[in-house]
């Protein structure tokens, strides 16, 4: 395991994919907290919510970094290093209200 992010060059500006965890709001599901992916704006859930598509969509894409989402927290974690990252004052803004799930 990595000390240190080596993906961080890859972080990108993004638009959010949905308001929610893009796949629960097309299936019904619910979610505990969300997670963007930082390479292309999906929208998915964390991995203490049934569904663990932000952690499925990193397997699909192999897009390296999230932040987390809701609301923004200042915080990223790189799948690849294993690694928490500051993302400090580069968070990315809601597009609006974002329903709540426990």
């Amino acid at each position: 395991m990595s000390k240190h992010c080596t993906h961080t060059g890859g972080i990108a500006r993004v638009v959010p994919s949905a308001l929610g965890c893009e796949e629960c709001l097309k299936t019904g599901g619910r979610w505990v907290h969300l997670r963007l992916c930082r390479t292309c704006g999906h929208v998915g859930c964390c991995d203490s919510s049934p569904h663990r598509h932000a952690t499925a969509h990193f397997h699909e894409t192999q897009h390296p970094i999230i932040e987390g989402y809701d609301p923004p927290e200042g915080w990223g974690w790189c799948y690849v290093d294993r690694v928490a990252l500051d993302l400090g004052d580069d968070t990315t803004p809601q597009n609006g209200p974002i329903p709540r799930y426990v």
